[in-house]
C-alpha cells in the first residue's frame, strides 16, 4: 500500500497558523520531537473533536539540518537549505528554521488550541523563530487587493503537483515546502493606479481575470511564476494567508507552496528576483520584502506515525 499523506491537499480556511522553530543543542530534545511525531495525529483528533465541522488540520515539516539527528542518514532526495537570492537590491532571505507547523481552521481558537498543545509537548526542546496568524480576506484577496491563489489545482491534479511518488520511493507519500514572509509598502502600492497594478500582477484587480498575453508584460507576476516543463506547466499548490499588524503599519502576505519537488518554486523565486530574462524582474517586489525564507519536508501521516515506534 502506498503510504497515506499528511493533509497537504486540504480545503481552504478561514484561519492559519504558520509557526517555525528551531531545535535546541542536547541530544535529549530529540526523543521529544519524535514523540510528537507519533502523537501529533491524536492531538488532532483530540481538539477536532470539539467542532467537527471546523476542518482543523495540522501539518509537520523539518527542515535539512535536524533531519538526520532525528531520523539518521537516509534523507528525502531534494531537501536541502533554502537557498538565498540576491539581484539589485532585491534579496530573498534565508532564515533559521528546524520545524514547520501549518495550522488551518475554520475558527482561529481551533488553530490556537492546537498550537498551545504542541508546544506544551515540546517545551523546551524548541526556541521559536516566526509565528504568523493568518486571515482570510474579503473575496479571498491578500493586502494588496487581489485575489489569490486562483491558478491552485484540484482534486487528482493537487495530489500530482504536491505528493511524491516512484522518484523517490523510500519517501512517497511526502511533500516540500518552501515558505516566505512578505511585508508590504501599501501606500506605495495604493498609490499606483489601478492599470499599473494590474500589468504588474497580470490580472485584472475587480474581475480576477487573466490579462491577455498581447498586453501582459513579460514581468508580470503570473508571467514570471509561470513554469514550463516539455510543454507542460507544472503547477505548485499554494495556500497564502494575509497578515498583519495596522497600528504597526505592518501588512502582509505569508507565502507557502507545496510541491513534489523544490525545485519547481525556486524557479519560480529565481524568475521573481533575478528575472527572465535577468533584469527582467518582478515588479511587485518593488512594493514588497521577503524577511523570512525556508524549506522544509513533510514526510508521509504513514512516516510520521512509525517514528515514534523505531
Amino acid at each position: 500500500m502506498q503510504p497515506s499523506p499528511q493533509p497537504v491537499v486540504a480545503p481552504l480556511t478561514r484561519a492559519a497558523i504558520f509557526l517555525t522553530l528551531t531545535v535546541n543543542p542536547g541530544d535529549a530534545n530529540r526523543p521529544v520531537i519524535r514523540s510528537l511525531c507519533g502523537d501529533l495525529a491524536a492531538l488532532l483528533r483530540a481538539v477536532g473533536f470539539r467542532d467537527l465541522e471546523g476542518n482543523l488540520s495540522c501539518i509537520m515539516g523539518f527542515g535539512s539540518d535536524v533531519w538526520d539527528g532525528l531520523f539518521g542518514l537516509t534523507r528525502p532526495a531534494e531537501l536541502r537549505k533554502f537557498q538565498e537570492i540576491r539581484s539589485g537590491g532585491r534579496h530573498a532571505v534565508s532564515t533559521p528554521g528546524d520545524l514547520f507547523f501549518h495550522i488551518r481552521a475554520k475558527r482561529m481558537d481551533l488553530c490556537f488550541e492546537l498550537e498551545a498543545q504542541i508546544m506544551a509537548r515540546l517545551g523546551g526542546a524548541v526556541s521559536a523563530q516566526d509565528e504568523v496568524h493568518g486571515f482570510r480576506y474579503f473575496d479571498d484577496r491578500d493586502l494588496i487587493g487581489f485575489v489569490d491563489g486562483t491558478e491552485n489545482p484540484t482534486g487528482q491534479a493537487a495530489i500530482d503537483a504536491t505528493v511524491i511518488g516512484d522518484e523517490d520511493a523510500g519517501f512517497a507519500g511526502g511533500s516540500y515546502v518552501i515558505v516566505q514572509k512578505y511585508l508590504h509598502d501599501l501606500a506605495g502600492w495604493n498609490a499606483l493606479p489601478t492599470e499599473a497594478q494590474e500589468r504588474i500582477i497580470g490580472r485584472t484587480k475587480l474581475s480576477d481575470i487573466e490579462l491577455d498575453d498581447a498586453i501582459k508584460p513579460t514581468s508580470a507576476h503570473n508571467a514570471l511564476t509561470t513554469i514550463v516543463e516539455g510543454g507542460r506547466e507544472v503547477k505548485i499548490l499554494r495556500d497564502n494567508m494575509p497578515f498583519g499588524h495596522a497600528a504597526q503599519r505592518e501588512f502582509g502576505t505569508f507565502f507557502i507552496g507545496y510541491s513534489r519537488s523544490p525545485r519547481t518554486i525556486e524557479q519560480m523565486l529565481e524568475n521573481m528576483f533575478i528575472g527572465r530574462p535577468p533584469g527582467n524582474y518582478d515588479k511587485l517586489l518593488d512594493f514588497s520584502r521577503a524577511v523570512t525564507g525556508n524549506l522544509f519536508f513533510v514526510p508521509s501521516a504513514t512516516f510520521m506515525e512509525s517514528v515514534a515506534g523505531d
